[in-house]
C-alpha cells in the first residue's frame, strides 16, 4: 500500500497541479459563447446555450479592421522580431563565446547586467529617437531593435550554448581557410540550433503577447495588433460584450498554444542542453 501511495502520489499532484494551470484557459474557452448576462451573473462553467453569434461579432474585429488583418499585423511584427533576434543575438553571442578581441570580458559583464535594466528607463529615449526618426506608428520600432542584439537575454543563452561545443570543429574549418563569418555560418550556427528554436519560441510568445510597446507606437487601427485590438474592443464596446470579448480573446490565444504544441520538443531540448552545456 505504502509502495502504491509513493508511486501514484507525484503523478497525482502533477495533475492537479496541471489541472489549476489550465483551468484560466478551460474557463476561458467556455466563457467565450456565453450570453452577455451569463458571464457575471452565472457560476456555471458551461452556458445554459451557446451564442455562437459571440464569434461572428469577434470575426468583424475594430474600427473596421477584421481580425485576418489583426492577425496578419501581429504574426508580422512577431516572425520580423523572430528573425532579427536570431540572427543578431547568435552573431553577438558567437563574438563574445569564441573571438578574442580587446575588452571583451567587459563588454559581456555589461552586456549581463543590461538585464537588470528596467524596460521602462530605456522606453523614453527609445521613443525620442524613433520620433525624430519619422518612425512612430509604423512597424520599424518593434521590429528594428532586434536586428540590432538588444535581447541580452538571449545574447546569453547562445553565449552559454556555444561555449560548450568543441573547438576543434572550428580549428578543423580555419585550417580549410574558413574565416569567421563562414565559420560562423557554416560550422556553428548549425550546431547552435536547440538554442536558436528556443530564442525563436520566446521571441515569438513574448512578442504576440505584448502590449504596452505595442501601444507606444502604433496609433492607426489599420496597423493594430491583435493584442491591441482587444483593448480597442472593450473601449468601443464597454462592458456590454463580455462574450465577443472572450471570443476575440480565445482567437488570439489560439496561434500561441498551436505554436507552442508544435515546438515544445524543441524548447525542453534547448533549455535542457543549454543548462548542460554551461
Amino acid at each position: 500500500m505504502n509502495l502504491a501511495v509513493k508511486r501514484w502520489a507525484p503523478h497525482t499532484l502533477a495533475l492537479v497541479g496541471l489541472l489549476v494551470l489550465l483551468y484560466p484557459l478551460v474557463w476561458l474557452l467556455a466563457t467565450s459563447p456565453k450570453p452577455a448576462d451569463q458571464v457575471v451573473t452565472s457560476l456555471d462553467l458551461w452556458p445554459s446555450h451557446l451564442e455562437w453569434s459571440n464569434y461572428t461579432t469577434a470575426m468583424e474585429g475594430v474600427s473596421g479592421v477584421t481580425v485576418t488583418r489583426l492577425l496578419g499585423n501581429t504574426l508580422l511584427i512577431a516572425g520580423g522580431a523572430v528573425l532579427g533576434n536570431v540572427l543578431s543575438c547568435s552573431l553577438a553571442a558567437y563574438a563574445f563565446a569564441r573571438l578574442r578581441f580587446r575588452m571583451s570580458r567587459v563588454m559581456f559583464a555589461f552586456m549581463v547586467a543590461t538585464l537588470m535594466l528596467p524596460h521602462h528607463v530605456v522606453l523614453i529615449p527609445q521613443y525620442i529617437i524613433f520620433n525624430q526618426l519619422g518612425m512612430v506608428d509604423s512597424y520599424w520600432p518593434l521590429i528594428l531593435p532586434k536586428f540590432l542584439a538588444t535581447e541580452a537575454f538571449f545574447v546569453f543563452l547562445i553565449v552559454q550554448f556555444m561555449r560548450g561545443l568543441p573547438r576543434e570543429l572550428e580549428e578543423s574549418a580555419r585550417i580549410d581557410g574558413c574565416g569567421p563569418f563562414r565559420t560562423y555560418w557554416s560550422i556553428t550556427l548549425p550546431l547552435t540550433r536547440p538554442a536558436l528554436i528556443t530564442t525563436a519560441i520566446f521571441t515569438f510568445i513574448w512578442t504576440w503577447n505584448d502590449f504596452f510597446t505595442q501601444m507606444i507606437y502604433l496609433f492607426s487601427p489599420e496597423s493594430f495588433t491583435i493584442t491591441l485590438a482587444l483593448r480597442s474592443f472593450v473601449d468601443q464596446s464597454s462592458t456590454s460584450a463580455y462574450g465577443p470579448m472572450f471570443a476575440m480573446s480565445v482567437i488570439s490565444v489560439l496561434p500561441i498554444v498551436l505554436f507552442f504544441f508544435v515546438f515544445q520538443r524543441y524548447l525542453v531540448q534547448g533549455m535542457a542542453t543549454t543548462g548542460l552545456k554551461g
